[in-house]
């Protein structure tokens, strides 16, 4: 009895990392379309000191940044965030969207949803100062694989450059310097595409979903 329920119970876990999985789609569900998006509203006053917050901390990353595209990259990553959490539908904390958007009651949010359509938007800003990487974090282990966009000063590595997650509470961006997040130990992207692919894990279908 003791045994069955152990393996009863690591078919329940695994049954609801699968429905909760961030980084790729299980592989029952399609890859989620983009959305048309509503436009940016105006930042908020308590968006406005948030935004400033922002962009200091990108500025203190080095100093070449232009201080117009850093104002400009943190107005963005909160506007735009904004705007996704409204086109996401976002009304749970992002462990249940993801149960969501994997049985295909809401249309998008999962992490790497975020990352995509966060880090698309910045691009467009076409910044001469400004560089754009993706990281995952938790690919070489059991817990939820996450995705994220990172910015840094032009020229600098992934690790020096700022995480903006969106996806960590729900629509609400969060941003830290890359060595300072308690939470995730990030890994580039590409990185993580070769380590998989070595170990025979790499698939079209995970590279789609992570945005390769």
């Amino acid at each position: 009895m003791t045994s069955f329920l152990t393996a009863a119970r690591f078919l329940l876990l695994g049954a609801a990392l699968a429905l909760s999985a961030c980084a790729a789609p299980v592989s029952q569900a399609p890859v989620a379309p983009l959305l048309a998006l509503p436009p940016a509203s105006a930042p908020t006053p308590e968006m406005q000191v948030e935004i400033a917050k922002l962009t200091a901390g990108i500025l203190e990353m080095g100093q070449g940044i232009d201080p117009e595209e850093a104002a400009r990259a943190a107005r963005i990553a909160y506007t735009h965030t904004a705007v996704l959490k409204e086109a996401y539908q976002i009304t749970d904390g992002p462990i249940i969207h993801n149960i969501k958007v994997n049985n295909g009651t809401k249309p998008r949010g999962l992490c790497w949803h975020w990352a995509e359509d966060l880090e698309n938007r910045l691009a467009e800003e076409d910044f001469q100062t400004l560089d754009l990487h993706r990281a995952i974090a938790n690919y070489d282990n059991w817990r939820l694989e996450h995705s994220t966009v990172i910015v840094s000063a032009k020229g600098d590595a992934m690790d020096k450059g700022m995480v903006l997650d969106p996806w960590r509470f729900g629509g609400r961006l969060f941003w830290s310097a890359v060595t300072e997040d308690r939470r995730y130990a990030w890994a580039p992207r590409q990185f993580v595409f070769d380590w998989k692919r070595e170990r025979g894990l790499l698939t079209v279908r995970y590279v789609q979903a992570a945005g390769g």
